[in-house]
């Protein structure tokens, strides 16, 4: 309930402050495993890929986050869950795959933070071939100046493991370059 709440007074801030127009939502499936993959330039991308899609979004957050009195407990009710920066963590990872198994809907940024460069690393891959599910590329186009118009664009599904069966070779390298391959398509086609 607490989600449903804040996701509307997010989505009437986001529209009146950054004009975020969302792009191809019908795009995203209404149950089942899903990962919505995103480019990652600003802290405030999180909620801007999740304010306009019907279903709760989970988010790995950067540890730190949990540690703030108030919006730890915050962040946690919203469904975010801790990831520690720097190197690998199997415990983010470990939920990530079991929420996914459970058939939720998760947001990872495949850059892993901010980046103009688009250099991705290989845990969103990692995550969606074991956890299973749909991926739905998404690009965030435009800056968040106030008052400048915006798009969150998700793009057509992408089944890793169907792209996967006849590839040989290290597995991972190319399930990442196929989920960002579909971001910046969607970027050129909602764009």
């Amino acid at each position: 309930m607490l989600y449903v709440i804040f996701r509307s007074l997010l989505n009437a801030i986001y529209a009146v402050l950054f004009r975020l127009e969302p792009k191809g939502l019908h795009n995203i499936p209404s149950s089942g495993a899903v990962i919505l993959a995103s480019n990652h330039i600003s802290n405030f991308d999180p909620p801007t890929i999740g304010v306009k899609v019907e279903r709760q979004v989970l988010f790995m957050a950067k540890e730190e986050l949990f540690r703030i009195p108030v919006f730890g407990s915050l962040i946690t009710s919203f469904g975010a869950f801790p990831v520690k920066r720097g190197g690998v963590s199997k415990e983010a990872i470990k939920s990530a795959i079991t929420f996914l198994k459970e058939g939720k809907m998760l947001a990872i940024f495949p850059e892993g933070s901010r980046s103009h460069t688009g250099a991705a690393k290989k845990g969103a891959a990692m995550i969606a071939l074991r956890g299973g599910g749909l991926i739905v590329p998404v690009a965030i186009v435009g800056t968040y100046k106030p008052f400048r118009k915006m798009y969150v664009c998700y793009g057509e599904p992408i089944d890793l493991a169907a792209r996967m069966e006849d590839f040989e070779g290290d597995q991972l390298e190319r399930a990442t370059e196929i989920i960002m391959d579909g971001i910046h398509k969607t970027a050129k086609q909602y764009g």
